[in-house]
């Protein structure tokens, strides 16, 4: 097939949803804003403890962080863990960037002081580790872990037109599912504890609070036993984020667009959650050029950061 035809048939297979998915969530958005913020308001006047974060790691787990920027969610991982995380060897830690080391140090000064403590600390720092292409990566070859992470992954080609840079990041988040599934731990699919709703007060006049208990509930996975790798995605969770459709694309990739390319493999999605950054000391979110790269960018304002987690179907 030439490689024109390529193109035409990863678009086709992968662009046919995003008209109906663009109308859909920018439809809701503003409506579910409205939501999370009305029954946010509704918990703080009923003085409800505030949610506890999710941290999706145990102190046992051997992590790969892919496309770190300048390293500082790898920091506060290492040195300013969650108190769940409090014994968490940073050998059992491995951090990665898409850049080598010189340009990473060009476009995120502050990572030379970053990496050097982390390297101190016990930590493996690798450069020029393409998310796309894990198995290219010698120190990784051999290896399993038990979370594979990637927080707000990005293209980062400049592309203005926007179906054309959806494709773009739908393109790379399969390739990023191609790569890293042979790199994840083995074992029987994860348990998830699926969280309780409060019970609700019979004077309590209904909806608003079923949603609140919605928002507010949880989902935990069972670390009593040691279960698959996982692999965890955290975007923003505003168009046009949204309409890269990530779980559809882990779940049911579309098929191979050349003869001998392998099928993506099908992923279960375990559960979603909430990204609270403040609970990470220190970590600063990076993006990928130009000002841009410096926390200046207007892309994705309002919402929330949301993780997805997924382990490979049997």
């Amino acid at each position: 097939m030439p490689k024109g035809g390529k193109k035409t048939s990863l678009k086709a297979a992968l662009a046919s949803q995003q008209s109906r998915l663009r109308k859909k969530q920018e439809a809701v958005h503003a409506s579910q804003h409205a939501e999370r913020m009305k029954a946010g308001a509704q918990a703080k006047a009923k003085g409800k403890a505030p949610l506890r974060p999710t941290i999706p790691f145990a102190a046992t787990d051997n992590i790969l962080l892919i496309g770190e920027g300048n390293f500082s969610f790898a920091r506060a991982l290492a040195f300013h863990p969650p108190q769940p995380l409090e014994y968490l060897p940073p050998s059992n830690v491995t951090a990665t960037a898409y850049d080598d080391e010189d340009h990473c140090y060009a476009k995120y000064p502050e990572a030379r002081e970053i990496v050097a403590a982390l390297r101190e600390k016990g930590v493996t720092v690798l450069f020029g580790v393409d998310a796309t292409r894990l198995e290219k990566c010698s120190a990784l070859r051999g290896r399993t872990f038990d979370r594979i992470v990637w927080n707000f992954p990005h293209a980062g080609k400049g592309i203005t037109d926007q179906d054309r840079n959806i494709l773009s990041n739908q393109v790379l988040l399969l390739g990023f599912l191609r790569s890293a599934a042979p790199f994840l731990a083995k074992g029987p699919v994860p348990i998830v504890n699926k969280a309780r709703k409060r019970r609700r007060d019979p004077d309590d006049d209904g909806s608003d609070d079923e949603a609140e208990d919605q928002d507010m509930a949880q989902d935990a996975i069972d670390t009593s036993r040691k279960a698959r790798g996982t692999v965890l995605i955290t975007l923003r969770n505003v168009p046009p984020y949204t309409l890269w459709d990530l779980p559809k694309l882990a779940k049911n990739p579309p098929p191979p667009t050349s003869v001998g390319q392998l099928p993506n493999p099908k992923y279960k999605q375990l559960r979603s959650f909430a990204f609270h950054r403040q609970v990470w000391e220190g970590y600063e979110h990076r993006m990928t050029k130009g000002e841009r790269a410096h926390g200046k960018g207007k892309t994705g304002e309002g919402g929330e950061d949301r993780t997805w987690e997924f382990c490979l179907q049997d």
